[in-house]
């Protein structure tokens, strides 16, 4: 391990070469964020701002941090999984792009253990930040609970996923929240992209990388029919898979089996599924009852944030004996003679096995989290202790950015076109 007191903490700063080509890869495949970065180095936006962030540390995340310090900004970082950060990356960021030592603060290593997770957290945020990024909601809770003479001097900060603006709205409406948050998973140019064809492409690789199961002809049991679950169902039908949908909300159900899914309970689905992935952002979607009936040979995974969603629990008390057979994978050996066996120590399954989210998705994930750093700076003295949409401007600007990026070309509403759709004196 590699640390430097107040700098940085890495699994190992040789590596450092390494990340800096997939740093490469990924800008190449970022415009939209690229040309942020070169806007804003000129302007520098973020000068004499401290912006702390807790999220993966992915080829991507890095691009991110390197624009935010590019435009200005003093970044610290730490890693919002244990398993989900490169440890090539982390070591990139740390050196720096000229390999000096002179990049970011961050503290991230694969395999955290907890204690590890939340020193790492606490080393970022040991200089007051004056923004913070989060990806759960972990950092924003230990600068609440660890932390609270921080509060009066952080004026924002931002929540990159669906299971941490969950939280964050709960303890807004609980009087708890500390500062003003924007909800940067719920911007249309976030949520219908990341969620849906970020978290439906990289499910199904980290599957597959640690599995390599045949997805064709299985039954295919996907726990929560949101925007996540909805994208993995997808690509899951695609490759030839007999998908199965469990869902608590009525209308998303209800869009399942429109969409050509079959749409029963968990319990029901247990007996009969060759695979399963949880995307509830909820815990115990796969609990003892399911457990109890699944056949010979299940694979279970998860794609939530946590990895609460699968009762790992009931499985290790359940089972005379358990072993690596892979890389990723674990083999319960139930006391029944059943074979079954979990993935990614039941944590992001895509992150875990496999690389993440696209770069070309991230873009715009990350172009939202840059925007609304910036627009948090300007806005924040305004605005109140709650959760707030990312407004439709900066969507629009991330939405015809990447088109642009994409070389599309769309049409404009004519004077005569915009006039009528704003009229309500105008006949049929």
């Amino acid at each position: 391990m590699d640390h430097k007191e107040g700098k940085y903490k890495v699994a190992d700063l040789s590596l450092a070469p390494e990340g800096r080509m997939r740093i490469e890869w990924a800008e190449s495949r970022m415009p939209v964020l690229m040309k942020l970065r070169e806007e804003y180095s000129q302007s520098k936006p973020f000068a004499g701002y401290k912006i702390t962030g807790c999220l993966h540390v992915t080829k991507e995340t890095a691009v991110l941090c390197e624009t935010l310090k590019a435009c200005g900004a003093e970044v610290a970082w730490s890693g919002c999984n244990p398993l989900s950060t490169n440890d090539s990356v982390a070591a990139a960021l740390a050196m720096g792009p000229n390999g000096d030592e002179d990049g970011i603060e961050i503290y991230a290593w694969y395999g955290q253990d907890t204690e590890g997770f939340y020193w790492s957290i606490d080393r970022s945020i040991d200089k007051t930040p004056d923004t913070t990024l989060d990806d759960g909601a972990d950092l924003i809770f230990r600068v609440h609970s660890a932390f609270p003479e921080k509060l009066a001097d952080i004026i924002g900060g931002s929540e990159e996923t669906t299971t941490g603006v969950h939280r964050l709205r709960a303890m807004a409406d609980d009087g708890k929240l500390g500062y003003p948050v924007y909800a940067v998973n719920d911007a249309e140019t976030k949520w219908d992209f990341d969620n849906v064809y970020g978290t439906g492409q990289s499910t199904l690789d980290g599957i597959l990388r640690g599995s390599s199961v045949l997805i064709a002809g299985k039954n295919f049991v996907v726990a929560g029919y949101g925007h996540c679950g909805r994208g993995v169902a997808m690509r899951a039908k695609g490759m030839g898979a007999n998908v199965i949908v469990t869902e608590i909300n009525p209308v998303r159900a209800l869009e399942a089996a429109m969409d050509g899914h079959r749409v029963m309970s968990m319990l029901e689905a247990s007996s009969i599924g060759d695979i399963f992935i949880t995307l509830t952002g909820g815990i115990k979607a796969v609990a003892r009852p399911h457990i109890e009936v699944m056949k010979d040979g299940a694979i279970i995974a998860n794609s939530g944030h946590f990895n609460v969603e699968i009762e790992i629990e009931v499985l290790e008390e359940m089972a005379d004996a358990k072993q690596g057979v892979r890389p990723m994978v674990d083999e319960y050996l139930m006391q029944d003679g059943r074979k079954l066996y979990l993935l990614g120590e039941g944590r992001l399954i895509n992150l875990a096995a496999a690389e993440g989210h696209p770069s070309a998705v991230m873009d715009m994930s990350f172009a939202n989290q840059a925007l609304c750093a910036e627009y948090m700076a300007q806005t924040a003295h305004t605005l109140e202790k709650k959760v707030y949409a990312v407004p439709t401007d900066i969507d629009q600007e991330i939405g015809a950015l990447k088109l642009r990026a994409m070389g599309i070309t769309i049409d404009t509403l004519t004077t005569e076109q915009q006039k009528y759709l704003d009229s309500w004196d105008v006949g049929t």
